[in-house]
């Protein structure tokens, strides 16, 4: 019996030892894998920090700082050597600039009697420490972008719609009456040396015609081709004529070169600027405006380097028109305003409101402007503006009523009954502009 309870301990034994001996490998195993996990997640951290602190800088610092450039704050590029040995005055001076004044260092009383005459005290920012952690590390490892170089090779030639060149047309006819009147004259040669000819010999000399009566009795001999020529001729005149007095006054496709080479691509296309941002007056007058150069200013205040050193250039005028000095941020007084070349003209006789067709009529600009965000950069009169297509417009453009409050009274005539009024006009089932009173002449002619 003791044999046999001796033999089972030593089982239990082994069995015990060789399961704590499985269970180690597989603590090590588990403990080689925590690691790897912990590792990984230290590195997805870091690298998420690095983003985040490019979207907490131009959440929290972007409006005042620039990481090279001063602007209404010094620029942030070394702050963490400027600050050495002082960085919980630093994150205290960002999350509390007056509890750091108040700490009387140095540094920080220096700090704020450079920078708050030009910008005022920062306010604090609403920011953790690991927050600020991100930003430094972003500022840190912030590289300049590469800017594009200015192309100055000879762009692409545009094509043009031009009418008939008749310059050819005025060379062909030139030369070949030249060829008649050399050939006219070598007849009169002739017939002058015939008649000596013949006075030579006592013939009876023959008078040559004038050019006149040739040409009478050639006219008459022909006139069938004499007057379908003529008819061309007065009909050709007439079209032409008739054409060039319907130019009159369109200027479609001008656009003249501008003091700022404004890009509308890049502000209404690529940073998707709203027209009436800048155009704002278009909201609520009759015209849309020339936008103000304080309007430019909200933005390239901050924003001194363009794309190009012909974009900067550009950017550069806007300063110099405005009188802000970059280096000090501020304003100096001396003022050079911006001499604009106007480019739609309608006459004064013609009525056109801005806010009657954006506002109410809910019209895009792109219907009057074209793609102005995709196809141009300096903008040009695209439409002809001519009555018949303002006519045509209307008669095609349809009313945008439901839920338009500017035409809630003649919702509620349209509920009563009013409908039959329009019946006559509503033949598709919608109100266009002209079913409106759009082709009245009161309405644009006053």
């Amino acid at each position: 019996m003791s044999y046999f309870c001796e033999k089972f301990k030593a089982i239990r034994i082994s069995s015990t030892v060789g399961m704590m001996q499985y269970s180690g490998k597989w603590l090590a195993k588990l403990n080689t894998l925590l690691s790897g996990l912990v590792l990984l997640s230290l590195l997805s951290t870091s690298q998420l920090h690095a983003q985040d602190g490019e979207k907490l800088f131009k959440a929290n610092c972007s409006s005042c700082h620039k990481v090279d450039q001063n602007m209404t704050g010094p620029a942030l590029k070394g702050v963490q050597e400027r600050w050495a040995g002082k960085e919980e005055l630093l994150y205290l001076w960002i999350k509390n600039p007056n509890a750091a004044i108040e700490t009387g260092d140095s540094y920080v009383k220096n700090l704020y009697n450079e920078w708050f005459p030009k910008g005022g005290l920062m306010p604090g920012q609403a920011v953790n420490d690991e927050e600020i952690t991100a930003i430094l590390d972003y500022v840190k490892n912030w590289e300049p972008p590469v800017r594009e170089v200015a192309d100055t090779s000879t762009p692409d030639a545009v094509p043009v719609e031009r009418g008939l060149d008749t310059t050819w047309l005025f060379i062909i006819v030139f030369i070949l009456l030249i060829m008649i009147f050399s050939l006219l004259s070598v007849r009169s040669s002739l017939n002058k040396l015939q008649n000596s000819m013949r006075a030579a010999e006592g013939l009876e000399i023959v008078e040559e015609m004038s050019f006149a009566e040739k040409a009478k009795i050639f006219l008459w001999q022909n006139k069938v081709y004499v007057s379908l020529a003529g008819i061309f001729v007065v009909v050709y005149f007439v079209v032409s004529g008739y054409e060039a007095l319907m130019g009159i006054g369109v200027y479609q496709g001008y656009t003249p070169e501008q003091p700022i080479a404004f890009n509308h691509t890049l502000h209404a296309g690529e940073n998707g600027v709203a027209c009436v941002y800048c155009h704002h007056s278009a909201l609520k007058s009759k015209h849309a405006g020339i936008p103000s150069a304080n309007i430019c200013m909200n933005c390239h205040k901050g924003i001194n380097q363009g794309r190009s050193e012909a974009g900067t250039a550009e950017i550069m005028k806007i300063y110099e028109a405005v009188g802000w000095d970059m280096e000090n941020q501020k304003y100096t007084g001396e003022e050079k305003p911006i001499q604009w070349v106007k480019v739609h003209n309608l006459p004064d006789h013609a009525y056109f409101n801005h806010a009657q067709h954006y506002v109410v009529g809910e019209i895009e600009c792109q219907e009057c402007h074209g793609q102005i965000q995709e196809e141009y950069t300096v903008a040009g009169q695209y439409a002809p503006l001519t009555m018949g297509w303002c006519i045509n417009c209307h008669n095609e453009t349809e009313v945008k009523m439901e839920g338009n409050g500017y035409y809630d009274e003649i919702h509620e005539r349209l509920k009563k009954g009013g409908k039959e009024e329009l019946k006559q006009y509503l033949e598709d089932g919608t109100i266009t502009a002209r079913e409106l009173g759009g082709w009245e002449c009161a309405k644009c002619h006053y």
